[in-house]
């Protein structure tokens, strides 16, 4: 691995928990980060509520360049992993579900896009 890869892998890693500090400051509960299926990865997993939000980090220098950041072929695939994931969680299945973005920008306080998909 690269040490450009390793580096752009560590500050993904630190974007997420920052991401999911700032969601349990929000009330909700974290159920998987990093969650890996044969179709594609989700960030992580958060519940508040009748909510379970499948959120995608991006940690990028606004919250434009975060928005772009993930494309249609992208939460297709979030949503086919998001599919799994509840198939193996089917107590999950009746709640609302929500596929939201979290922008990780430098000095800002972490921003939560909920319906980020739609």
């Amino acid at each position: 691995m690269s040490a450009d890869r390793r580096a752009r892998e560590a500050r993904g890693r630190v974007a997420e928990a920052m991401a999911a500090w700032a969601l349990r400051l929000k009330g909700y509960r974290i159920l998987a980060a990093r969650y890996r299926t044969p179709l594609g990865e989700i960030d992580l997993v958060a519940r508040r509520g009748g909510v379970v939000a499948f959120v995608e980090v991006k940690a990028r220098a606004t919250l434009d360049a975060g928005l772009e950041a993930v494309d249609a072929g992208g939460w297709r695939r979030i949503e086919a992993a998001a599919d799994l994931y509840l198939a193996r969680h089917p107590q999950l299945a009746g709640l609302t579900l929500r596929f939201d973005l979290m922008v990780i920008s430098p000095r800002r306080w972490p921003r939560h896009v909920e319906n980020a998909s739609s």
